[in-house]
């Protein structure tokens, strides 16, 4: 796949950037922002996670230059660093917070964040399907805040969804679009809905290939193939499953199931498979073998 961030991008990321949370979203969302100039830190529930999210961001950097990014990697490097509180967002001009897709965990952490920040600072969710106007009502300022919807893996994705709530000012709108293109890729703005946009058109197809799985229709390559060649679609909804997660599409689809309705009932395929630890490629299996 592509890495999008080592294309050239202009000027408009913030100078200053947080990111909440290291994972594999998180060190990927940070990685786009130091490319693109940004001096980030990274803050993680504890030194060892701390340990492991600096390392997972600085081995992202070292595949860009190794891709030809015309910056040595000390310089990147030395734009990034990590930290075990919040208190080291104080001075940030945008945080981003990256922690799991439970709506709780999230409204608790955001609130958190945004009680260090100066007045004039921005707070997005990278949630996948929760509601932004459901976090925004835990905040005191909810006119500095709107979802920043990243794509995994983010290096390789060229899209950012920009989610608005209803009193996330307009001008912080038109910021973020500035920002998104910034680090190379392109935003695409929707209104605060379950699923917004991405995700409840992607998991309803991925929950349908799923059933088509489950009633013997196709192999899981067939299906796939069949959306690639037919439809043009670079991944097949099954390999995405993979790549995603099958626990995390099983989170939204959970979250969709609540709020839409019927139509976004889990199989039971998908439950037997995250039951069993078949999670996909961050497990070695899920539709695919990727050991």
């Amino acid at each position: 796949m592509t890495d999008t961030t080592d294309a050239t991008v202009g000027a408009g990321a913030p100078e200053r950037v947080g990111v909440l949370g290291g994972g594999r979203m998180g060190a990927g969302i940070a990685h786009a922002f130091v490319l693109a100039g940004s001096q980030v830190v990274v803050v993680e529930r504890d030194a060892d996670a701390a340990h492991a999210a600096d390392e997972r961001v600085r081995a992202s950097l070292a595949k860009s230059v190794e891709r030809g990014w015309a910056e040595p990697l000390d310089d990147l490097t030395g734009r990034i660093r990590v930290a075990t509180d919040v208190s080291a967002f104080a001075d940030a001009d945008l945080v981003i917070e990256a922690v799991p897709e439970d709506e709780a965990l999230k409204a608790e952490a955001l609130a958190r964040v945004e009680a260090v920040l100066h007045d004039r600072a921005a707070l997005a969710s990278n949630t996948s399907s929760i509601s932004i106007g459901r976090l925004a009502a835990a905040l005191e300022r909810p006119a500095r805040f709107l979802g920043l919807h990243f794509f995994n893996p983010v290096p390789a994705s060229t899209l950012v969804e920009i989610v608005l709530g209803d009193d996330t000012d307009p001008r912080l709108a038109n910021d973020a679009r500035a920002w998104v293109e910034a680090i190379g890729k392109a935003p695409v703005t929707v209104h605060d809905a379950p699923g917004f946009a991405s995700s409840r058109l992607g998991v309803a197809i991925g929950l349908e290939a799923i059933r088509m799985v489950e009633e013997g229709v196709a192999s899981p390559g067939d299906i796939d193939l069949a959306m690639e060649l037919g439809y043009k679609h670079p991944t097949g909804p099954l390999r995405t499953t993979d790549i995603v997660g099958l626990d995390v599409r099983l989170g939204i689809a959970e979250q969709l199931h609540r709020e839409l309705g019927p139509r976004f009932e889990p199989p039971a395929l998908l439950r037997q498979m995250v039951a069993e630890g078949r999670l996909g490629k961050k497990s070695g299996r899920g539709f695919y073998d990727w050991t």
